[in-house]
């Protein structure tokens, strides 16, 4: 399995039956370009535009933008209904976090979550291998708050999402935290930088790393 990172909350899972963009988004409405692609599947954590542009994912793909199971082409998804904000929606509205299954792989991927999960969901959420994280802050949990999730999950991948870089659009996310504020968080330790994951069941780390994976433009 390989997984690149297409930019903010975006990434393409690639399967040997199944391929899954999570989080497409406008380019406009981030500041830098979406790059070209195509998927089986793409799921949407919620409607804003930095997260929502599944018309422009080629393929024709099954799109899911609502809580529940899914079975598609040997892919299992789970998405569980959050919010986007400490309000319980009240601010920024609902989010979907999303669980995919693929090669024997828990992939979890949180979305635009703004606070912590129900324990209920954590317990559904804490057989992930893999989990994608916001750690931005101001419109999602930051870094402190990742680092809380992380270790209730203990997942052995961690892919950082949605934070500041010097070409997001800075009348929006000017105040994110850097990615550099959540490795010092973490400790900086067992980190890599990679251009693109590829992954079994078989070669997940002994130990929790965190990958972070280069922009594909």
């Amino acid at each position: 399995m390989e997984i690149t990172y297409l930019g903010h909350s975006s990434f393409k899972i690639k399967g040997k039956t199944a391929s899954i963009i999570t989080d497409p988004y406008f380019s406009e409405s981030v500041g830098f370009h979406f790059p070209k692609s195509q998927s089986d599947i793409v799921t949407v954590s919620h409607n804003h535009k930095d997260h929502s542009a599944s018309g422009l994912v080629e393929g024709d793909p099954f799109v899911i933008d609502f809580p529940g199971e899914y079975e598609i082409k040997g892919t299992s998804i789970f998405g569980y209904p959050s919010f986007h904000d400490a309000s319980s929606g009240e601010k920024r509205g609902n989010n979907i976090i999303y669980l995919i299954e693929i090669e024997n792989i828990k992939i979890c991927h949180l979305g635009d979550l703004g606070c912590l999960p129900s324990t209920k969901i954590l317990d559904e959420i804490s057989v992930a291998d893999i989990l994608m994280i916001p750690v931005g802050g101001i419109m999602t949990i930051g870094f402190k708050e990742a680092h809380e999730i992380i270790k209730q999950i203990e997942p052995f991948v961690i892919l950082p999402m949605h934070f500041k870089t010097e070409d997001i659009k800075q009348e929006t996310f000017s105040k994110l935290s850097t990615l550099d504020d959540f490795l010092k968080e973490m400790g900086g330790e067992n980190t890599e930088k990679l251009e693109k994951l590829i992954i079994t069941k078989e070669k997940l780390p002994e130990e929790t790393k965190i990958v972070v994976l280069e922009r594909k433009s």
